[in-house]
């Protein structure tokens, strides 16, 4: 166990002082929007809670602690111990080396935390032990209070065999499957034909989307029984696996429960979380779009039905499937607090984790279901540090050279656990923050989000806005016409970033050339000066050549005051701006509209990239003399890739299925690569030989790196 690690008394207050008073700025929303904790001084809680997590959520649960003046302690692995969620806490102690196992997981090292500190509860937010019934039952044999449910009921909705049955028995709507354990491929197999195809395969002590496959045939069955039970191995220590019919294009809507030790429970209204990329959920609002009074009304009181059957108390999450009939199934039961919790808090106005502290210390709830109401719209988006274009999202390592939340908009939380300079490492979830906008109604909320993502700045990794931004301005996304399949149906070829219309095209090009102008004219001067004496009068037009692509474009470019006006393919683009080029973002008016740009890289060569509506593009400005010496310069030819395999993303290579000598077909398996717990199968490309082999079992890799060569 390592030593009990503090920072300094005067650095960690300098950095607690600085940063609440910046959260504060972030989440700084309309009255119905924020959460309200409102703690009674009377109403003893708990003198000191230990957090058993990192990142955001950790940073999230101290926010309420400190708010109820309860003191806090982090655990954290020793890669985090500049985390902010360390700096926050009132405490840290480290708890092992990076991988969960050692770290975050390792169930010794954090009682030995709790003994160490005098902690009298645990609030363990989400994943790593939150759903853990051994960690529970160790908590309550040392006299410390899980905030969270007891341990029957961890064990009855932790394992989905037994959940389906204990639903069923409540009267609970399920959906038609196996209740039982599969034994293997074959008999997964066997089970999936008598169902019907399609079928889910799923971990049975699963969770965000680990462990979860879909099968329309033999052979997919076969390989998702594979691949589900080793990804549920590498979860939760638990390859049991269950099987049932998957319901094509369905919405997924949770309904958030709260229940206390004395027999009390209400429903939180729904969650809309249908947008997903692999089983895991990018965009969530509250309420539905597609719930009628009377539906929710049935689904929330399923939900109370199914706490109450295994005595709930805490917060927790039913998890449906509803089709387009409105028919509802129930799918899961986390028994923590979720992810998405800040849009029933905003729309609510409750504090869930208040809220969890009290049902803990064993007080009733202070509220009856009709004080339960919805109020306004809010939208959530997860920010991820994820390439989109790239099956949606695979991860991507890097420091955040350069990072800025949204601040200053009204009606906008960015709950985070990082800043500048933080690292996203390929051993924790590469979630950066989860981004929350709220509005009377949900034009409002949209209206927000699209603000928001425009005045966010993440530089050092490559991140997911563009596709957040695509998905919530989608038309199909503001009607409301969604489902799980939402991704796959509205990009079949996969995200390719915003595609420009030609009036938007010319916004670019127009923008790109008035900020090369602008900086080549700051270049010539010093102090307002000129930097030669005798130089010309300032010049105020400019022929310039401009690629967008594969398009070459002749520019003319005239300036008047701090107005460029600037002509494209014979339009004329008006471009009025402050061009203070050491700030990322670029509030630009053009043509009277004003539009956020970004400004994400300028270089000596010309190369300017710019983001806007989201999606990075890439111009190249030069004067109409470098334009014509450029054509001179020798093409780069570019480099032949069908004969090598290289790594998608970070990770882990959990196995490799060829040698040297082998011949493989065409979609072939080579190799299986583990990224944030998720196992990615890489066949090859074309039938050929296999020269070399640069990889091993065991061996992590980077973006990029060469793993098998084929002849």
């Amino acid at each position: 166990m390592a030593a009990h690690s503090l920072s300094s008394s005067v650095n960690r207050l300098l950095f607690v002082v600085k940063y609440a008073s910046l959260r504060s700025t972030c989440c700084t929303m309309h009255r119905r929007a924020q959460y309200s904790t409102v703690s009674n001084p009377t109403e003893k809680t708990f003198d000191k809670i230990l957090i058993a997590n990192r990142g955001e959520i950790a940073c999230r649960v101290m926010k309420t602690c400190k708010k109820m003046g309860i003191k806090t302690v982090a655990v954290h692995s020793d890669v985090d111990s500049n985390a902010v969620h360390v700096k926050m806490a009132d405490e840290a102690i480290c708890v092992g080396p990076a991988p969960t196992s050692k770290s975050y997981l390792n169930m010794d090292a954090i009682m030995e935390a709790i003994r160490l500190t005098g902690t009298q509860a645990v609030h363990p937010g989400y994943g790593f032990l939150s759903e853990n019934k051994e960690f529970a039952k160790r908590l309550a044999a040392e006299g410390v209070t899980f905030i969270g449910p007891d341990t029957h009921a961890i064990q009855a909705m932790g394992d989905k065999i037994e959940s389906k049955l204990i639903a069923k028995a409540a009267k609970v709507n399920t959906i038609p499957g196996f209740d039982g354990v599969v034994k293997n491929a074959e008999d997964a197999v066997k089970i999936a034909q008598e169902i019907g195809y399609p079928v889910m395969i799923k971990a049975s002590a699963g969770g965000g989307g680990k462990g979860m496959r879909i099968a329309w045939n033999d052979e997919e069955t076969r390989e998702g029984f594979r691949f589900s039970s080793q990804e549920a191995a590498s979860s939760f220590g638990d390859d049991r696996l269950l099987i049932e019919k998957y319901i094509d294009n369905p919405r997924h809507i949770e309904i958030q429960v709260l229940a206390d030790k004395h027999g009390n429970a209400l429903w939180l209204n729904e969650r809309e979380c249908s947008i997903q990329r692999r089983n895991q959920k990018v965009v969530e609002e509250a309420p539905s779009t597609f719930l009628d009074p009377e539906t929710r009304r049935a689904m929330g009181e399923q939900a109370v039905q199914l706490a109450k059957a295994v005595q709930y108390s805490s917060a927790g999450t039913v998890e449906f499937l509803v089709d387009s009939k409105k028919n509802f199934y129930f799918l899961e039961m986390n028994t923590r607090l979720q992810v998405e919790h800040p849009i029933t808090e905003c729309i609510t106005g409750l504090d869930l984790v208040q809220q969890m502290i009290r049902v803990a210390k064993g007080y009733k709830l202070q509220h009856k279901q009709e004080d339960i109401p919805i109020n306004g719209w809010a939208i959530e988006s997860r920010v991820y540090a994820e390439d989109p274009y790239k099956s949606f999202g695979l991860p991507s390592i890097g420091r955040l050279s350069q990072y800025q939340e949204p601040l200053g908009i009204s009606n906008v939380r960015v709950d985070s656990g990082i800043q500048e300079g933080s690292e996203i490492s390929i051993y924790y979830d590469p979630m950066i923050s989860k981004l929350v906008t709220y509005g009377a109604t949900r034009a409002e909320a949209l209206a927000k989000m699209e603000e928001a993502l425009d005045n966010y700045v993440i530089r050092g990794v490559t991140h997911n806005i563009p596709l957040l931004r695509e998905i919530i301005t989608h038309p199909r996304f503001i009607s409301g016409d969604i489902s799980t399949n939402f991704l796959p149906e509205v990009y079949p070829d996969g995200f390719k970033g915003h595609q420009l219309e030609e009036d938007k095209r010319r916004e670019v090009l127009a923008s790109a050339a008035a900020l090369y102008t602008t900086a080549q004219l700051r270049s010539q001067r010093f102090l307002g000066h000129q930097r030669v004496a005798s130089s010309p009068v300032e010049c105020n037009h400019w022929e310039l050549s401009v690629q967008l692509g594969e398009r070459h474009h002749t520019v003319e470019v005239t300036k008047s005051g701090n107005v460029y006006t600037v002509e494209v393919d014979g339009e004329k683009v008006e471009v009025t701006g402050q061009w203070s080029l050491s700030s990322p973002l670029l509030p630009l008016t053009i043509n009277g509209t004003q539009r956020m740009f970004q400004c994400v890289s300028r270089d000596a060569s010309g190369t300017i990239v710019l983001q806007y509506l989201g999606t990075l593009f890439k111009i190249r400005v030069l004067s109409k003399l470098a334009s014509e010496m450029n054509s001179y310069m020798p093409e780069k030819v570019p480099e032949d890739t069908s004969s090598i395999l290289c790594s998608p993303m970070p990770g882990t290579v959990v196995a490799v299925s060829v040698k040297p000598g082998d011949t493989v077909a065409e979609g072939q398996e080579i190799c299986v690569i583990e990224a944030m717990k998720m196992q990615n199968s890489l066949t090859a490309a074309r039938q050929a030989k296999v020269k070399s082999v640069h990889c091993k079992a065991g061996e992590t890799v980077g973006e990029g790196d060469l793993l098998v060569e084929l002849e």
